[in-house]
């Protein structure tokens, strides 16, 4: 099997602008790799073609099958340290050399998660950072970062409250700028020393938040994809359906029954079409009798979750994009399909606006609005030249703001700077 620095090695370089190798980082993630983070994946890549030392440890089992992963995913698989993995006797053996080694710390962190509240879930949080404090120190780690706010970064906070390592947040959003105290939000800005923020909306919110006083903790840093693998196919007015294609997690903060109530709109108007939607969740059954019941099955397929070389694969053969999300950081889903010319139709909430300007990179509509989605999508599917023409400026707008490369490099500058 490759390591991870053989994949890297074998790949482009990001930049040449390197950092300097005392620059190390511990990642701490929910499950890793995932088929939802693939985006982390690449930021963790990125940064070891720049120079900065990184380890990465996963609470979580990958959810992936060795099967569909590309190299570079099973080269970090073989390199991520799985705490619920670790077994009996290696939680036993670190719980007790970080009662011995730094007995203060663990009577400080679990004075805090006792604090925290919630009962016995937040002392298997406290058990957790254990493991990953100790693991932290074997590998002689002295910074800690995660991405979103939810138990995760429970953890990797209590870390930080419990051990000397300093602590940083890539924080998505929405849903821990709603609900400040299940996140404990405002515990973590105080514990961190960098809160990364993936579009200027998730800055504004945290500025609502907190204290001015903290708002030095806080830094844009955009997402972004690889223009090269997301490609343009050939794309040709052809007979048949027209095919719609929507990406993301089967969760009700994605929109897909209002996409498959508008969708049944397209359909009882006469037109030919055809809706894939990809991704796992726990809406998927109630989805599959949402089409049953819309009379729309037999033109509606549901993917499940595949690799991200079947996500291209499905994207080339695609002729609209269409993600109408009640809830939102910035879609990387929507960035793979601008990168690739696909018209997009999304919603006006939370960053897609930053992302995609209305009538110029693709069209946007109200959440919730099945109206105005079926309006949306129907404009697209009688207008090719719409299509080519939102697809070809959704391409440029990509190049131009959201480009992988630029955004890893961004975001190890930042490092250095704030480390």
């Amino acid at each position: 099997m490759s390591s991870v620095a053989e994949v890297a090695a074998a790949s482009e370089p990001v930049s040449s602008h390197a950092a300097p190798a005392r620059t190390k980082i511990a990642y701490l993630l929910s499950g890793y790799p995932a088929y939802s983070l693939t985006f982390v994946l690449n930021e963790i890549v990125g940064l070891k073609k720049l120079g900065f030392d990184i380890v990465t440890a996963s609470i979580n089992a990958c959810d992936q099958p060795q099967a569909e992963m590309e190299p570079v995913e099973r080269a970090e698989q073989a390199n991520t340290f799985y705490v619920k993995g670790a077994g009996l006797f290696a939680w036993l053996k670190a719980i007790f050399s970080a009662m011995v080694l730094n007995p203060l710390g663990v009577l400080r962190g679990l004075y805090f998660t006792l604090r925290l509240g919630g009962g016995v879930i937040r002392i298997f949080y406290f058990l957790e950072a254990l493991i990953v404090g100790m693991w932290m120190r074997k590998h002689g780690r002295k910074h800690l970062h995660t991405h979103f706010g939810g138990a995760v970064a429970n953890v990797a906070m209590i870390v930080a409250r419990t051990f000397p390592i300093t602590l940083s947040l890539t924080l998505h959003g929405p849903d821990e700028f709603w609900d400040v105290s299940k996140f404990y939000l405002r515990e973590k800005l105080e514990t961190a020393s960098l809160v990364i923020c993936i579009s200027s909306y998730g800055i504004s919110q945290l500025m609502m938040l907190c204290p001015s006083s903290m708002w030095h903790k806080l830094v844009l840093s955009r997402l972004g994809v690889d223009p090269k693998k997301f490609a343009p196919a050939r794309r040709s007015v052809h007979p048949g359906p027209v095919e719609i294609i929507s990406v993301g997690r089967l969760v009700a903060a994605k929109g897909q029954h209002i996409l498959l109530a508008a969708f049944e709109r397209l359909v009882s108007e006469g037109r030919d079409v055809r809706l894939r939607l990809i991704g796992k969740g726990p809406d998927r059954e109630s989805l599959e009798a949402a089409a049953a019941r819309l009379g729309i099955t037999n033109k509606v397929v549901f993917e499940g979750a595949v690799g991200i070389g079947r996500v291209r694969q499905a994207l080339e053969q695609a002729d609209i994009f269409a993600l109408p999300s009640f809830a939102e950081g910035i879609p990387i889903a929507l960035m793979e399909a601008m990168a690739m010319e696909i018209p997009c139709v999304s919603t006006t909430i939370a960053g897609i606006p930053e992302l995609i300007r209305n009538d110029v990179d693709g069209l946007l509509v109200a959440p919730s609005d099945e109206v105005q989605l079926a309006g949306a999508l129907a404009r697209l599917i009688d207008d090719p030249e719409l299509r080519h023409r939102l697809g070809f400026s959704g391409r440029m707008r990509v190049q131009e703001s959201y480009v992988l490369e630029q955004s890893v490099k961004g975001l190890g500058d930042i490092f250095q700077c704030r480390l």
